[in-house]
């Protein structure tokens, strides 16, 4: 049994076997016992997904639903990614990157889509939506050994507000969970960016929302030296997110030495990459994302690969 900072509690894990094959099972130990689930924070289930607790606040039970390889092992030690859903920091759940952790999961890397608090169910701020997202990456960083997962390589990907969330993690110091031990890092390795909100400057998106304190939050002020390498999806009629944003976030990336692939899809709007959007990209996006992880060295090569989740 490995300890955990506070709020994630213990990972303890057994082994058994399935069809021969050595899989892992985890179970969540909470450090302070609290009975029932939240009234305000509903219960989300996904076929196929281990269901793990990795938070839990006064008014909140924060699950990721994780997605193995089918051979997947305890003794692994593959790439993982944790995707935040959008919804303007207000709504959303995490049943948008379902789709894409089954496709991952079936190219052999652990895909895993979080909960956190969103205003609508919590009350919160985007300022919450950061801290929960550190928490999730902090969480499965703790808990590799046990997961079956490379500590070192972790992405953050996300949508929208959860793009948002990922950036933010990912460039700013600060707005941890403070009750979590900070001596294991929060920083994801790499970020899948679909038309994210990363400016919320006085001219950005959300501005009203952090107010005074928009340059804590802001992952396009927070670029510097050592930001993790990038891939940015959006499309040109974006009225959120301006391509103008996308390009100055790439030019401070470069300035920072640091990798950033802009994507660009004409006449798309916010929301293009969802499997469920008629007309939209997911497909597209999705295998321009395979290419971004190949290399980075994290998924093998494999060029003939198409097999779309269901």
């Amino acid at each position: 049994m490995t300890d955990l900072p506070a709020t994630a509690g213990r990972c303890k894990v057994r082994h058994h076997t399935i069809a021969g094959l050595a899989v892992i099972s985890l179970s969540l130990v909470p450090w302070t016992a609290q009975a029932g689930q939240p009234k305000n924070n509903p219960s989300f289930s996904f076929q196929g997904a281990d269901k793990q607790l990795y938070k839990r606040t006064a008014n909140a039970r924060l699950h990721l639903h994780i997605f193995f390889p089918t051979e997947h092992r305890g003794a692994d030690r593959r790439p993982a990614i944790v995707f935040f859903f959008g919804g303007s920091w207000v709504n959303g759940t995490p049943k948008q990157f379902v789709p894409h952790c089954r496709y991952l999961a079936s190219r052999g890397m652990v895909g895993i889509t979080a909960e956190y608090r969103v205003k609508s169910r919590h009350g919160t701020s985007p300022f919450e939506c950061v801290e929960d997202g550190k928490s999730a990456i902090r969480w499965l960083r703790s808990c590799a050994t046990q997961l079956g997962i490379d500590a070192n390589r972790i992405a953050a990907g996300g949508g929208s507000a959860g793009g948002h969330v990922a950036a933010a993690a990912g460039n700013i110091r600060g707005l941890e969970d403070k009750s979590e031990a900070t001596d294991v890092s929060s920083k994801p390795n790499a970020l899948v960016l679909f038309n994210p909100v990363y400016d919320n400057g006085p001219d950005g998106y959300g501005h009203s929302r952090v107010q005074t304190r928009w340059r804590e939050i802001s992952p396009l002020h927070n670029i510097r030296r050592g930001a993790p390498p990038t891939i940015v999806f959006l499309g040109t009629q974006d009225r959120l997110v301006p391509v103008s944003t996308a390009q100055r976030y790439k030019r401070l990336m470069e300035r920072a030495e640091s990798r950033c692939d802009l994507h660009l899809y004409e006449n798309q709007t916010h929301g293009f990459f969802n499997r469920d959007r008629k007309g939209g990209k997911y497909e597209v996006t999705l295998m321009e994302m395979d290419k971004f992880l190949v290399s980075l060295g994290w998924l093998a090569n494999s060029t003939t690969h198409r097999q779309e989740s269901r």
